[in-house]
This record gives C-alpha cells, structure tokens and sequence, in this order.
C-alpha cells in the first residue's frame, strides 16, 4: 500500500461509522465503475478506431466546423 493510500485510510478511520460506509460504498462503485470502462474500451477499440478515421476524413475533406461552447 503506498503511503497515500494510507494516509487517506487513516483520515477516513476518523470518520463516524456511517460516513465511512459512504466512503467505502462510493470507493467501491467508482472501481467497479473504472473496470468496467476499461472492458467496455478494450472490446471496442477496432470501432472506435474506425470512427477516428471517419471523424479525421471528414476534417480534412472540409466537412466539420469549430464547435462554439456559447452555442451547445
């Protein structure tokens, strides 16, 4: 464990019992949640790949326009 890691366990061991669970119950589904990004990524980096190259085409054919954050 790297000394972080620890630091952050001892602050949240001061925590009342029911903040703790909180912690440990977000800790946990954000994990979860990472993981099974990573699988969802890793299963599809052929399509995205292909959408890249779709996205790149169409810039350079001249067929996209600078977004304007003010305008979303």
């Amino acid at each position: 464990m790297t000394d972080l890691l620890q630091h952050a366990f001892e602050k949240a061991g001061e925590l009342t019992p029911s903040e703790q669970n909180a912690l440990a119950s977000w800790l946990l589904a954000e994990m979860e949640s990472e993981k099974r990004w990573d699988e969802l990524f890793s299963c599809s980096t052929e399509q995205l790949g292909k959408m890249a190259d779709e996205a790149l085409a169409e810039h350079r054919a001249g067929r996209t326009e600078p977004l304007d954050p003010d305008k979303i």
